[in-house]
């Protein structure tokens, strides 16, 4: 059954970013030690609203599938790159620390965003050491775990679920590119000149170092690579992999299972402990988003039913905004499908043919292309943006960086510096 639900059942949604946003800052005891209750409470609302009133079994369980599905693979990719210790030798002056942001966002589009951030964040770290501040870290997470990811369908979600659908795999990388790269620059740009103006400061200490890198755990990259390829365990891929029907959970995310609980059981015991490796992280990201994805389903319902009625009046500059805007704050994966379904909508095609898909991709790319960036790029906005975002902010906070609060990250990083890169982008490419 498909419903079209009221916006007051969008409140528990609204009441979640809320209470991400607040709760650290004005009840911080009581948000630590309560949010998994109240995160589940509020999903379940949102959930058995939709069980019990609309009689609606299909969206509850497709919802329980993606987040399952999301979960298990951050969570294995967590669980592996626990078990690597990456030895990386090298002086933290700026330009060091943009060579390896850089580095990051090639790497995002080979392991993911998730894979790349869960990797390198602990050697970033470590290198900075004492002149470690928050702005480093702010910016891994624009780099490294959103902006990096873009021009693969393994880099983020989005890009692979636009592949799955019909999208050919190397489309992205062949029409993002152009504007990839000179966006990358323009953020590590900025990083530059923050990280030498504070770097000035310790110019006396900063040690020269020659590079060099050594990994404990190398093992642990046999199961990093079988994750990867475990991605496209899909029916939709591969007609030879089984459809399970009778669980929420597929032949990728049993795999996933086996390889975290492998890869914790055979992990290189000092990687582990110099790690200071624990599920804490992890844990977090799993009772917030499972709020997160339960409650947003009527405000991605609501989305997806206004893209439909206005598809006719949406262009690239509209797909572009409005793509980022709400990827910001909702799952960027789905968006990225609600959007798609709309343009293709505007030729009388359909998101689930794949023929469609591959007809789309040729008919007017600049769509598509929109959807595509923005989807990824705009991740980096909020702390909910994208999944490594939240994981990066609790190691780094574990690791003792006084990382700032929901809205604060918002006004003094992700809007004075994303969003007029951002808007210089939509000014060349899709005004």
């Amino acid at each position: 059954m498909h419903v079209i639900p009221p916006f007051y059942l969008v409140i528990p949604f609204v009441a979640m970013l809320l209470l991400i946003a607040t709760g650290p800052i004005l009840f911080p005891h009581f948000w630590e030690k309560n949010y998994p209750v109240i995160s589940i409470l509020l999903g379940l609302i949102v959930g058995s609203h939709y069980l019990l009133v609309y009689r609606d079994f299909i969206s509850p369980y497709h919802t329980l599938r993606e987040y399952l599905s999301f979960i298990l693979l951050l969570g294995s990719l967590f669980t592996v790159t626990g078990g690597i210790l990456v030895n990386l030798e090298m002086a933290p002056t700026p330009l060091n620390n943009v060579l390896f942001l850089f580095s990051g966002a090639v790497i995002s589009n080979l392991i993911g965003t998730t894979g790349a951030s869960m990797l390198m964040i602990r050697p970033y770290l470590k290198i900075n050491g004492h002149k470690l501040r928050a702005y480093h870290i702010i910016f891994f997470i624009f780099i490294v775990s959103n902006m990096g990811g873009a021009l693969t369908p393994i880099g983020d979600p989005p890009l692979f679920l636009g592949f799955l659908r019909g999208v050919p795999f190397f489309w992205v990388l062949e029409n993002v590119i152009t504007l990839w790269l000179p966006a990358i620059a323009a953020v590590l740009l900025i990083f530059y000149f923050i990280d030498r103006k504070h770097s000035k400061r310790f110019e006396d200490e900063i040690e020269e170092k020659s590079f060099s890198v050594r990994f404990i755990g190398r093992r642990n990259f046999i199961f990093l690579l079988l994750i990867i390829l475990g991605v496209f365990l899909d029916p939709a891929v591969f007609s030879f992999v089984p459809e399970i029907t009778f669980l929420p959970l597929g032949v990728r995310e049993i795999v996933f299972i086996a390889i975290s609980v492998l890869s914790f059981r055979y992990a290189n015991k000092e990687a582990i402990a110099k790690n200071e490796f624990n599920f804490g992280p992890i844990k977090e990201v799993g009772y917030l988003f499972f709020g997160i994805f339960f409650t947003m389903i009527p405000a991605l319902q609501l989305v997806s039913y206004e893209a439909s009625v206005f598809k006719d009046a949406l262009n690239q500059t509209t797909f572009f905004w409005a793509t980022g805007i709400a990827s910001s704050i909702l799952d960027n994966a789905p968006t990225y499908l609600n959007f798609l379904s709309a343009a293709m909508g505007k030729y009388s095609l359909n998101v689930n043919l794949q023929g469609d898909v591959r007809h789309f991709v040729t008919q007017d790319m600049i769509y598509l292309k929109a959807i595509s960036v923005a989807a990824v790029f705009f991740g980096a906005m909020t702390y909910i943006g994208n999944g490594p975002n939240f994981m990066v902010k609790s190691i780094s906070e574990r690791y003792g960086v006084k990382m700032p609060g929901f809205f604060e990250y918002i006004y003094k990083y992700s809007i004075p510096v994303l969003l007029p890169v951002f808007f210089i982008v939509w000014l060349i490419v899709f005004r």
